[in-house]
């Protein structure tokens, strides 16, 4: 029987707007020469059309694809009750995990401590098989970098669908002005900002400590 190997990565960890999305990519040693010869290789290297067209051949040469997206919404009850968002990443590894039972298991790291995050996993997840867990796997296993493709062509496709209803919400990240000029907007309008904004995140904390800081000195100066 052939070992069933699972890539797994996410996209959309540092997001202030729109869902983390963790994408899981089950092949074998023929898969991996397979996505090498077709140019799978870490998702920021390669451009969203690229992305596209691979993410269509990974579908039709992986034995299986998943996909979990985490709302922001939920990511906010998370943090509320305490659950980091290490720990929220690793819960939804181990339930793609659980999908398919393979062999071997790639994980690009999401933890500054790989150990520490190794033992989560390991513990969340039921059976026994053998983990690679490291940073920057992606640019090193075939299927991680498969599965980090899935997941950034399937939050891209979130954002699009967030950008058609509620206009250039940029890449969501708070480093990209496009996405803080929609924030501030948002807010100068509105007392609470939309389900599909990451509410606990400290980006918006920071923007509503501003915004009533403005709002004090302007009240004291009337």
């Amino acid at each position: 029987m052939e070992e069933r190997i699972m890539g797994i990565d996410e996209a959309g960890r540092g997001s202030v707007i729109g869902p983390l999305v963790i994408a899981g990519v089950v092949g074998d040693r023929r898969s991996e020469s397979l996505l090498r010869k077709m140019g799978v290789r870490d998702s920021k290297t390669l451009s969203p059309e690229k992305r596209e067209k691979l993410a269509e051949k990974i579908e039709n040469t992986a034995s299986d694809v998943a996909v979990l997206k985490v709302g922001a919404c939920k990511l906010d009850s998370y943090r509320k009750a305490g659950v980091s968002l290490n720990h929220v990443e690793g819960m939804k590894m181990a339930e793609i995990i659980g999908y398919f039972e393979p062999h071997m298991v790639q994980v690009d790291c999401p933890d500054a401590n790989v150990w520490k995050f190794t033992q989560f996993l390991k513990n969340t997840s039921k059976g026994e098989r053998n983990y690679i867990i490291e940073h920057k796997a992606d640019s090193k296993y075939p299927l991680v970098a498969a599965a980090s493709i899935i997941a950034k062509v399937e939050r891209d496709r979130e954002i699009e669908k967030l950008r058609e209803e509620h206009g250039n919400i940029g890449s969501g990240y708070p480093s990209d002005p496009a996405t803080m000029r929609w924030l501030e907007d948002w807010m100068s309008r509105a007392k609470e900002f939309p389900v599909f904004v990451r509410n606990t995140w400290e980006t918006i904390e920071g923007l509503k400590r501003s915004r009533s800081q403005s709002l004090l000195s302007r009240f004291f100066r009337l």
